[in-house]
Formats: C-alpha cells, structure tokens, sequence
C-alpha cells in the first residue's frame, strides 16, 4: 500500500484543500446553492472520471460547467447533441488541402470540439447510437482515431453529460454498457425558495461576476495523481465490495428486498468507483485516508445508474434511489 505520509504529498494534501475551498468560493460567485452537486463535479474530476448529470432545462447546467473550466483555468467546449450529429461533428475530420507552392495535395486532421478539457455533452441521448459511441470511446482512451491516425486528447480530461428527464420522445437512451462508463450520475434539483430569489436578483440586474483562475491544469494533475497514491484500509475496501456485491441479485448473500426487486446489480466499476471517490472526498477535505463514511457519501450517485430495477419494484413504486437509500440502512449492519 503506497504511504501518503511523504513531505511533499502532506503539503499536496494541504494544498489541494486549500485550493478546492477557493474554487467554491469562486463558483458561488455565479452559481446559487447546488454545493453537493458541485462537490460531487470536483470529486469526479479529481478521480479522472466523468458525470452524467439530469435535470430539467433552466437548472445553470451549462453555466455550472463552464464556471467550473474559467476557474481551473481549463479549455472548455460544449457539445449540443442533435439527431443529426455524426461522430466527425464531435471528434474532427480530414480535409484535403493544397500546397500553394508544390501544389501538392496532402489531407490535413482538423481536431473536433472534443478536443478540450472540459466537455458539456449537452442532451447526450438526442443523437444515434454511432455518435454516442465516438464520444464514449474518447472518455475511455482518451484519444480519437481518424483516418487510421491517432491523436491523444489534452489531459485533464474531464466529460459531463446532460439528460432532460422530462422529454423522452425522440431520444436514444444510453445502453447500460455505456452508462457504466460514468462515474456518477446526478440529479439536479429545483433551487429552494430563497436561493431562486437570489437567482433572480443578480440574473435580472446589471450583476456581472469578476472570476479568480485558481487552479491551473498542470496542479489538476499532479492532485489526480496525488488521488491514486492515497493509502485505503483494507475494512473500507471490503465495506465498498461488499455493498457492490450486495446489489446483486444473483448472490446468496444479498438482502431479500434486493432480490425481489432488482435484475442486474453494480459491476466491478462501482467498488472501484467509489473508492476513488472516498479517497477524493478525503484528500479535498485535508483527510488522508479515507473511512467508511466517504464510501458511503458515493453509494447513491455510484449505484443510481448501476442497478436495475425489475417489473416487481415498478409495479410497486420503488425506484433504484429507493432500493440504495434502504441499501445503504442494510449496510450498517456490516460496520
């Protein structure tokens, strides 16, 4: 187990909490509330993962996003996905260019608007399958292949998706394959009272927000890799395997409610997802090792898009929040 007692990794530790606690304070300056959703953003980034994140149309997705790559100081792009946009629209494509004095001809790649470090995949279930896929493909290599050439994209590299809950007509939803590829999915919920009174009050005034660049794209590495060296229990690894491996219905020792109510459970992914995020939610809170606890802060947004519920738990109301939420009661037992 690697040791994050080094000098230099403690004051990396010390660093990064003081940095993370700049960049919310930066973000407030735009953003009203949402402070789990953008923990859980910063968790996932930090973990060199990807968001998938749903909510209704007007909830500041994008503005949370773009806010979040001006204050890491991080090239940004976003993507809005439409029915009919092809994998070359996301990743770049071949154009054939002549030389002004051999007046040879050679093709020339010009990169797409993946190229960059933060991406907003806007309504990701409006376009095919195939354009799906290119976008997928790049959030797992890292890299996008044209013309039998392959180019590596700039790190970090960080790909939030967006889905509108409400309009499903005309839409492709991801298959679980690729769903799995995302760290977290989050929900994004209506603001409360006072905090859309804010909303209003500086969207509809001549308010214009003077952003800080706090982090920068070289430190954002160097704490990802800071992420990995972080030394973890072997009672938290066995905590976090354990709650994947009791959403499975096909083992003898899950709980009866799991298999009543759901077909498939998490994968290997969620056990090592949500070690990485209790290794982040840790470092960012100046811990250094991570406990019991931050595993289960990752269980929902881990397991939401992991487990599926069957016609029983449909035809009951029970919906895989429910079925986490009586999990993680059940998950008490085993501390």
């Amino acid at each position: 187990m690697t040791s994050i007692e080094n000098k230099n990794d403690v004051e990396l530790v010390q660093k990064l909490n003081k940095k993370i606690t700049e960049v919310k304070s930066e973000i407030a300056k735009v953003i009203v509330g949402q402070d789990e959703i953008i923990d859980q953003l910063i968790i996932a980034l930090m973990s060199k993962g990807h968001c998938l994140l749903v909510g209704v149309p007007g909830l500041a997705k994008t503005l949370l996003i773009k806010t979040l790559a001006e204050v890491m100081d991080l090239k940004f792009s976003r993507i809005q996905f439409t029915p009919d946009l092809m994998p070359s629209d996301i990743t770049g494509t071949e154009v054939l260019e002549e030389d002004q004095l051999s007046k040879k001809r050679n093709f020339r790649f010009i990169a797409g608007p993946v190229f960059a470090n933060m991406i907003l995949a806007d309504e990701i279930n409006r376009t095919p399958p195939k354009t799906q896929a290119a976008l997928l493909e790049a959030m797992q290599e890292h890299k996008v292949t044209a013309a039998g050439v392959t180019h590596t994209l700039p790190e970090p590299f960080f790909v939030l998706a967006t889905q509108n809950p409400i309009e499903q007509e005309g839409t492709y939803p991801l298959p679980e394959a690729q769903l799995d590829r995302f760290m977290f999915n989050l929900w994004l919920d209506y603001p409360t009272y006072e905090e859309e009174i804010k909303v209003v009050q500086t969207t509809t005034s001549g308010y214009n927000a003077k952003l800080n660049k706090v982090v920068t794209a070289e430190e954002i590495l160097v704490f990802q890799d800071l992420i990995r060296r972080v030394p973890v229990s072997d009672n938290v690894i066995q905590f976090a395997v354990k709650v994947a491996n009791m959403t499975r219905p096909v083992n003898g020792n899950s709980p009866d409610f799991i298999k009543q109510w759901i077909t498939w459970g998490a994968g290997p992914r969620a056990s090592q997802y949500m070690i990485l995020a209790a290794k982040s939610r840790a470092v960012i809170q100046g811990r250094f090792t991570p406990n019991i606890d931050d595993v289960k802060a990752a269980m929902l947004p881990v397991l939401r898009h992991r487990i599926i519920t069957n016609f029983s738990a449909e035809a009951e109301g029970i919906s895989a929040v429910d079925v986490i939420k009586k999990l993680a009661e059940e998950t008490n037992k085993l501390i």
